[in-house]
């Protein structure tokens, strides 16, 4: 029996109009292990190698840069001499050093302060900056041989932090201090071509951006890009109850899934091909402790200062459920961040599956004997984590970094610090000093030995990006993302530009 129309009525038949089936762009995507650590971890050794390490890393690079501006420098007809300890400045000689800048802060926390103290007193609130207003801060620079504390105009106007590496151009003053003329940092690392990241790159005063005409005739296979994009959240913030954005985070499982939505943003949604979540999924808040059947507060005794009744699964619950909502129909690269349940020094090893019970049977699978590790549609990664997506060298954190050489400087740029960054060649500066992080002896991965194309930070206060380039014609896109428990905020960048958009999801 046919269902009659009536004008005016919610009543219709069916419709005989052909929809036309909207298929999701698919991913190119290739993680990188740098910032894995070993299941046996150590920690006798001493954390101050690693500032050695990171100065015989980059030492090279500065020195390079430092010889090309001053080459045949002179002042009142005395020409700059390059010294190569700190302890060979002399006074009065005009000269340039290289080395690793420290930072004497008295606001700055001191574990050996806390320690020498004969009582224990309760750990104060984290501060905004570590400046002094009464001007007690001073610069030092220093190497294997000795510290020199630097003086000068120069360093008012040159973002500097604990553990980036410089070199100076002056001359040693009466009162022992090296008076600053000029300062140089090692600039952006050498960057590969597109699609060509993983090739060995040279680095040399003289050497461009990797070519490979040579190899056209091997062309790889590059995926055809229709337009595809990536979308970027962070701060999910789940907690407790999650009654606070609970509805946002509806609309944004709705927005990446493309239901209740028009067919042109249906058609846009289709093109983004792979979700970021870049740190603070979990919420670190008072709703975030367990109850007991009555609703009263659990209150046991606490055991080397820690409350196992305390610990609440909810918020693990409820990212687990928006995971399983969103990963049937997209990949999810999942970075934690300082609230997350994963260590909390630096690099932050990948949150472990089994938080995940139901997101978990998209992950990896084990490899068979001889076969590379492949990865899953749901990626847990490091925090710093770097990989290669539709080609691009991807790199991106929780956003602890970022926050971190905030309180060194008095600028309120987040994205001047990423550039600073990328300039200083370390992506981490600040660790280990005021930034915790696992004592490296070997190596320090936190030195950029390659230039990425995207450079993405988490939990930032507001969303912003920039473009930056380098002397030798290297580019970076940089990105703060927003938190988006606070702002509703999402970033999507296009695959083939790397150009940057917001999309805001507002109850109001």
């Amino acid at each position: 029996m046919a269902v009659p129309e009536v004008e005016g009525s919610l009543l219709r038949g069916p419709s005989d109009q052909k929809y036309a089936s909207i298929e999701r762009q698919t991913s190119a995507y290739k993680p990188l292990e740098t910032y894995a650590l070993e299941k046996e971890k150590h920690y006798q050794q001493q954390f101050g190698d690693m500032y050695f390490l990171r100065l015989t890393k980059l030492k090279p690079a500065v020195d390079r840069v430092a010889e090309e501006a001053w080459d045949d420098f002179h002042i009142g007809g005395e020409t700059v001499e390059k010294v190569e300890r700190v302890l060979d400045v002399r006074q009065g000689k005009l000269c340039w050093v290289s080395g690793t800048i420290y930072m004497e802060m008295p606001l700055k926390p001191n574990i050996l302060d806390d320690i020498s103290k004969d009582h224990w007193i309760s750990a104060p609130p984290p501060r905004q900056k570590y400046l002094s207003a009464a001007g007690e801060d001073l610069i030092m620079l220093e190497d294997e041989s000795g510290r020199l504390r630097l003086v000068g105009a120069p360093l008012s106007s040159e973002m500097l932090v604990t553990g980036c590496i410089v070199a100076v151009m002056g001359t040693e003053n009466a009162n022992g201090d090296f008076e600053v003329i000029d300062i140089k940092v090692p600039d952006l690392p050498p960057q590969a071509e597109r699609w060509h990241t993983t090739e060995p790159i040279p680095d040399g005063p003289s050497k461009k951006k990797m070519k490979m005409d040579e190899d056209e005739d091997e062309d790889m296979d590059k995926p055809v890009s229709n337009g595809k994009k990536i979308a970027i959240v962070s701060g999910l913030g789940f907690s407790g109850t999650n009654l606070g954005h609970a509805v946002e985070i509806n609309l944004l499982t709705e927005y990446l899934l493309g239901e209740a939505l028009d067919p042109v943003t249906q058609e846009s949604v289709s093109q983004i091909s792979r979700l970021i979540i870049a740190g603070n999924s979990i919420a670190l808040d008072d709703n975030a402790i367990s109850t007991d059947t009555i609703g009263n507060t659990r209150k046991a005794h606490k055991k080397y200062g820690y409350d196992s009744s305390a610990y609440n699964p909810a918020p693990t619950k409820h990212f687990d459920d928006f995971l399983a909502s969103v990963l049937p129909t997209m990949p999810v690269t999942l970075i934690p961040g300082y609230t997350d349940p994963a260590n909390v020094s630096l690099p932050q090893q990948p949150i472990h599956p089994a938080m995940f019970p139901q997101a978990r049977v998209f992950g990896r699978t084990p490899p068979k004997a001889g076969e590379e590790h492949q990865a899953g549609w749901f990626d847990t990664v490091t925090n710093p984590w770097d990989g290669e997506i539709e080609g691009w060298k991807v790199l991106g954190t929780g956003g602890q970094n970022v926050d971190d050489v905030f309180k060194y400087v008095e600028s309120e740029d987040r994205l001047g610090m990423m550039e600073a960054m990328c300039r200083w060649r370390c992506c981490a500066p600040t660790a280990p000093d005021t930034l915790w992080s696992y004592p490296f002896q070997d190596d320090d991965p936190f030195v950029l030995n390659t230039c990425p194309h995207l450079f993405f930070v988490g939990s930032q206060p507001k969303f912003d990006t920039a473009e930056i380039e380098g002397p030798e014609g290297q580019t970076i896109r940089l990105i703060a993302v927003p938190k988006f428990s606070e702002t509703g905020e999402v970033v999507l960048v296009d695959t083939e530009t790397l150009e940057a958009s917001l999309v805001r999801i507002s109850v109001a």
